[in-house]
């Protein structure tokens, strides 16, 4: 495993973040989901393969995500100092008129609850999971600064949104003298590239760490193009026709099946190396449900694509609308 600093910070983190959406409730998230039992061997193996970087959020399965990802860190890491934590605020888990959002109140009550769920006393990185509009940003911003005050999170960091948006926070963070943004958690990969236009080099300007959600477009690049009725994706139809299929994808996807099998590693291997060659990307967050997507992952972090086989990756690409 490598390791690189979030951002410019002083935070070190492994190269490969593990995502643990994928562990909760199946009823209240999807029929992928894995409960604890099922998820420990796989979040085992990407401990021992180096893994220190951990991203959920509250409404991952109601809250049932933080509470398995609490219970499995302590049983794997022997020190809290061990691994690094991120989650997420900004969706309802709640059911009240308060209950979701980027209010003060809510952050408060949010991250309280979060620590309760992880049974720890801090989170390392503390992420707003979307932008609120009904929300003044110098009130979001001053209750985040608080948050990492009080000791409850190291850090913070956003996750998709408008670069405009971004760059009004950090700017609204810096004028009072507020805690700023490190990293951006993006939705970035080798079928949605859009995020080269604006967010990407406002980031290299200013810092800041890059660790992008969905590197595999939700399975797509892990297949590289072949037919698929995996559980996810079959209830997920309608969500990934809306991120994907749009001209160009065939090509890039049969490119890198070519690639991967010109390397003898798999596709996910290649479309991961890809992301990790990208200036300013410091670890892609990936999901695993199966111990051979964290063996993929872990490939990807020692696979050195050469400038040829990279632009040949990026060549079929297509631009589309922005997707979050």
């Amino acid at each position: 495993m490598e390791y690189g600093r979030l951002g410019t910070t002083g935070l070190k983190v492994s190269r490969i973040c593990l995502g643990m959406m994928s562990y909760g409730e199946p009823d209240k998230w999807g029929g992928w989901v894995l409960d604890e039992e099922r998820a420990e061997p796989i979040v085992r193996k990407a401990a021992d393969g180096g893994v220190t970087f951990f991203d959920t959020a509250d409404v991952y399965s109601a809250g049932a995500s933080e509470e398995i990802t609490g219970s499995l860190l302590r049983k794997i890491f022997p020190r809290r100092d061990d691994y690094v934590l991120a989650t997420k605020v900004y969706f309802p888990v709640g059911s009240g008129k308060n209950d979701w959002g980027l209010s003060r109140k809510h952050i408060m009550s949010a991250i309280d609850a979060s620590l309760t769920r992880l049974g720890t006393d801090y989170v390392d990185l503390y992420q707003i999971h979307r932008w609120d509009d009904e929300t003044p940003i110098e009130e979001t911003m001053e209750a985040l600064h608080d948050v990492v005050r009080s000791g409850k999170a190291r850090y913070i960091g956003a996750s998709s949104m408008w670069a405009w948006q971004f760059a009004k926070a950090q700017h609204t963070a810096e004028l009072h003298g507020w805690t700023r943004f490190v990293s951006m958690q993006d939705h970035y990969n080798l079928l949605h590239r859009e995020e080269e236009r604006e967010m990407i080099p406002l980031c290299l300007d200013q810092g800041v760490g890059l660790i992008p959600w969905s590197p595999l477009a939700r399975g797509l690049l892990a297949r590289a193009g072949a037919p698929s009725d995996t559980v996810r994706q079959v209830g997920d139809g309608a969500r990934q026709q809306h991120l994907y299929g749009g001209y160009g994808d065939e090509a890039v996807l049969g490119r890198v099946a070519e690639t991967a099998a010109e390397r003898g590693v798999p596709a996910a291997a290649v479309a991961l190396a890809w992301l990790l060659h990208r200036p300013g990307v410091v670890a892609p967050i990936i999901g695993a449900t199966k111990e051979h997507h964290v063996d993929d992952a872990l490939t990807a972090v020692g696979l050195e694509l050469s400038e040829k086989e990279i632009a040949y990756l990026e060549e079929p690409y297509q631009t589309r609308p922005q997707q979050f």
